[in-house]
């Protein structure tokens, strides 16, 4: 919420900020919901001496933090009946082959339902051959060094597993080399630092811990876990309680892949001033508000088309807000009479509460309670800027969709910037990132083909993997694609090509700037995934309701040209 504001300017108070060990993890902000979690420790291959520990440790954090916990190492148990007993299933260090075929089903089905998977230390040296346990993990073990000490670098410090971190994290564990990265299906929350140890054979982006969702499940994995000392340590305890919050359920984080972003603020705050009263100390990678209300805003550069991230935590009932869109100037008020502000607070009435554009348009309140984590917790703003229209989600749920109309505003070139309300409000942001999407507006309608059907998602289908076809013309927002820097969007989601080769299916995914989802204007009216250097194509040359859409060498053929908005 805004009041009358002072014209006055103060600097930020920065406090120099060095983390090198685990810090100890907070108990969760306010009592979760009781609910059940099922440990799974079988072991077809190297078994952990450390599986006690960790057994005992789940049980611990259990007992004070909501969750009753049923262990075991019987396969068994993975049937459709005895898994919807759980909000989570926790795999601590797993290896080999441990479930049947009907068994790997049932686990599939429960986690595209809407269940959660806790994967610890070798879990991910566990069901190789199951292509979905590939997926839920993100990527499997190769190999490790010896143990010895290493160096963490936190990416995100706002899920509930890291939250309690600093930057830079040192602590001695057996180190997992993996097939790959798993940046581009997933949100990295912590790498390895390979030049602080020996061994390392990934390089310089070597992730560690990550999460994602499978369908309307949820994903935790960390490689750490290997010694009985782990699980004795309080910031490493704070890391396995979050991860499994996450994938109960009981927390909620922005776990779609991140890839491309500027750091605004991550501890420096050249190119912020502040315009105001009050302002914000700069201690541990976090800005804190004191006093007010004044705003601290990014003087540097002006933004036009962009997506802007930033974490946000109040203590309590608090009040703050976002700033986009804005001239230059010295005075808050500035902002306020020609930007817009993103609520933060969420006891405000309807358009000044979190996800609100304060003033003009409230958020969708539904889809805001169900993404929303309370006073205490981190929270994940993206504020994404497409000409004049934006849209705000909240821990990676979209909870408004806004266009300015107002001729006196505008959203196409301004500053942003973070409020510091006043004296009492506090409010604490960390890790504030930026996208540009490139200085051409966004185009939307329909993407249409030589034979003058649409390309459809079909049935409207929201989740990922929905099906990209042919289908006669019909307006619907199915249909409705926005061309935005190299991505080709509906529905919120991405066209992404599946594969490189011919024949990859084209489906609509979460948007993530991976390769599968680049696109670029070729010639005779193609459209080419530069990553497989392949062109969008109806399938066979169809021109029926439900053609498949593909990838395939292009050819210049009638079944490759295509109209764009």
């Amino acid at each position: 919420m805004t009041r009358s504001l002072t014209r006055r300017a103060i600097g930020v108070t920065a406090t120099v900020c060095t983390v090198a060990a685990l810090a100890v993890g907070p108990p969760a902000a306010a009592a979760d919901v009781p609910y059940d979690v099922l440990v799974f420790s079988k072991t077809a291959g190297f078994r952990h001496d450390s599986i006690p520990a960790g057994t005992q440790l789940i049980r611990d954090l259990g007992a004070a933090n909501s969750f009753t916990v049923t262990t075991t190492e019987d396969s068994a148990r993975f049937t459709t009946a005895d898994l919807a007993r759980y909000e989570a299933v926790v795999f601590l260090n797993t290896t080999g082959d441990v479930l049947t075929t009907t068994q790997q089903t049932a686990f599939e089905s429960y986690v595209r339902g809407g269940g959660g998977y806790v994967g610890i230390h070798s879990a991910s040296d566990t069901e190789y051959d199951w292509p979905f346990y590939g997926e839920l993990v993100g990527t499997y073990f190769t190999s490790h060094p010896a143990i010895q000490q290493a160096t963490m670098r936190v990416e995100d410090r706002a899920h509930a597993a890291t939250a309690h971190l600093g930057p830079v994290v040192t602590r001695t564990d057996e180190w997992y080399n993996f097939r790959g990265s798993v940046r581009s299906t997933a949100r990295v929350l912590a790498t390895l630092d390979e030049s602080s140890y020996t061994g390392g054979s990934m390089g310089a982006d070597h992730p560690h811990t990550w999460c994602r969702t499978i369908g309307s499940g949820r994903s935790f994995y960390t490689g750490s876990g290997h010694t009985q000392a782990a699980y004795a340590e309080p910031g490493f305890r704070a890391v396995v309680l979050g991860g499994i919050r996450y994938a109960a359920n009981r927390t909620r984080a922005d776990c779609r892949p991140e890839n491309g972003y500027t750091a605004l603020y991550d501890g420096a705050t050249a190119g912020w001033s502040q315009a105001g009263p009050g302002g914000f100390t700069s201690s541990d990678a976090t800005l804190t508000s004191f006093g007010g209300q004044g705003l601290f805003w990014n003087s540097a550069r002006e933004h036009r088309s962009y997506s802007l991230k930033l974490d946000w935590r109040m203590p309590g009932d608090d009040d703050s807000g976002v700033f986009v869109g804005f001239p230059a100037s010295d005075d808050p008020g500035s902002a306020m009479a020609n930007g817009y502000e993103v609520q933060i607070d969420a006891t405000g009435t309807a358009d000044g509460t979190t996800g609100a554009v304060h003033g003009f348009k409230g958020a969708d309140q539904t889809a805001r309670d169900a993404a929303l984590n309370p006073p205490g917790e981190w929270n994940t703003f993206e504020l994404l800027v497409e000409g004049e229209r934006l849209r705000v989600f909240l821990n990676g749920v979209q909870v408004n969709d806004f266009t300015n109309t107002d001729p006196a505003r505008s959203l196409t070139s301004g500053h942003i910037g973070v409020q510091n309300h006043g004296t009492g409000d506090d409010v604490s942001f960390r890790n504030i990132r930026i996208r540009e999407l490139g200085g051409t507006p966004p185009r939307t309608g329909p993407v249409v083909g030589a034979s003058g059907k649409c390309a459809d998602v079909a049935g409207g289908g929201s989740a990922d993997g929905a099906k990209v076809q042919l289908w006669t013309c019909n307006g619907g927002a199915n249909q409705r694609w926005t061309v935005t820097g190299s991505t080709v969007r509906a529905l919120d989601r991405c066209l992404d090509a599946s594969g490189t080769g011919d024949g990859a299916v084209v489906r609509s995914w979460s948007c993530h700037g991976g390769g599968g989802q680049n696109w670029a204007a070729g010639a005779n009216g193609s459209l080419v995934n530069p990553q497989s250097g392949k062109c969008l194509d109806a399938n066979g040359g169809g021109s029926a309701d439900g053609t498949q859409l593909i990838v395939w060498s292009c050819h210049g053929g009638a079944n490759q040209r295509w109209t764009l908005p």
